[in-house]
């Protein structure tokens, strides 16, 4: 008796058959064609522009949170890790999770706000504030000083630099 069970298994095992035959009849000229493109491909290099110092800044502000939030993985994973260890890590993790959302948010209200890109970075009560402008205006920094510090309750010392 056929089912639709059955059916489907003996039409996924023929193509599977109909796939395994053809490649293994295809030409080597056209599987060498094939590897020489995706070698062409990895060499080409793009021209970035380098002015854009604020997604410079995110880049490498999330290659240093990726790095610790592998190590503190590693660490929640350890066995031989004591309890209190992992709660440290896990901990840890959490902070980073809402430290980094905090700062794209504040990112994205600079933005809409004072019409400047912005790279925030949150390191416990110290928030630096890079601002993407040429001039340098010490009422915007003041302004987003205030701005920033509205966002929270308690005191923090906050930093705007612009480049």
């Amino acid at each position: 008796m056929i089912n639709k069970k059955n059916i489907w298994f003996l039409t996924l095992f023929s193509l599977i058959l109909v796939l395994s035959v053809y490649y293994i009849t295809m030409p080597k000229e056209l599987l060498l064609t094939n590897i020489t493109d995706v070698a062409d491909v990895k060499d080409t290099k793009v021209d970035l522009e380098t002015s854009d110092v604020i997604e410079a800044l995110k880049v490498e502000d999330d290659e240093k949170v990726k790095k610790e939030i592998d190590t503190l993985k590693e660490i929640l994973m350890d066995s031989k890790a004591s309890v209190d260890k992992k709660n440290e890590a896990f901990e840890k993790m959490k902070s980073l999770d809402i430290n980094s959302s905090k700062e794209e948010e504040l990112n994205t209200k600079i933005k809409e706000k004072f019409n400047f890109d912005a790279f925030t970075k949150i390191d416990g009560d110290k928030i630096k504030v890079t601002i993407a402008s040429d001039k340098k205006d010490t009422s915007l920094a003041n302004s987003i000083m205030r701005f920033v510090q509205s966002e929270y309750e308690t005191k923090k010392y906050i930093t705007v630099e612009f480049k």
